[in-house]
């Protein structure tokens, strides 16, 4: 009975284990970003609203491609890395509905774990990614810098950059990483990444 009792306790660390190796999410994750992930999901639907009634027809067209795909598992996924081409939708807010260009982003996978560098654009982000209990998706915690500013920003320097939200894989080459209420701008936020062709 023991045994069996820890078996299944190192069996649910193991999968509770962040994509990061160097602290668990619990206990790196604010307290105002842990209420901005439950609310994620009334968030998204919102602001998906408010974006489709943009008048312009063809941003929400662009929006409903990024929005195509179904979620495939990605914990574990060992092909992340590397140079990926990203652009963002800011959905609700100031706007409706706005859509950016292209830009580089790459994903590295070392003994710290998963991590995204925004590489390009004056708007950048940096962080890494945790394991979320939903084995289909990751949490991103990560932070808003500026091009000219030199070098990232540290996720819990600064409550006015943190950001945090959830990676998913929706094709072999297609990422979504999704920000529910961003701190400027927007009601939620959408980054596309597509390997480039």
């Amino acid at each position: 009975m023991m045994r069996h009792l820890w078996l299944s306790l190192v069996l649910f660390v193991a999968a509770a284990t962040p994509a990061l190796a160097d602290g668990t999410l619990a206990s790196r994750m604010t307290a105002a970003d842990t209420a901005r992930l439950a609310a994620f999901d009334t968030v998204r639907a919102q602001a998906i609203g408010e974006a489709r009634a943009s008048d312009d027809k063809a941003a929400v067209a662009v929006l409903d491609q990024m929005l195509a795909g179904t979620p495939q598992p990605i914990r574990g996924a060992t092909d992340l890395a590397g140079t990926w081409r990203c652009r963002v939708a800011k959905l609700g807010g100031i706007l409706p509905l706005t859509i950016y260009d292209w830009f580089r982003c790459r994903i590295t996978d070392d003994s710290a774990g998963l991590r995204l560098d925004k590489v390009s654009g004056s708007q950048r982000t940096a962080g890494g990614f945790y394991d979320d209990a939903d084995a289909g998706r990751l949490v991103f915690l990560g932070a808003l810098y500026y091009g000219h500013e030199g070098k990232p920003v540290r996720y819990g320097t600064d409550a006015e950059r943190d950001q945090v939200g959830y990676l998913v894989r929706v094709g072999r080459d297609r990422l979504r990483l999704e920000y529910p209420s961003p701190r400027f701008e927007s009601h939620f936020d959408i980054m596309e990444l597509e390997r480039p062709h």
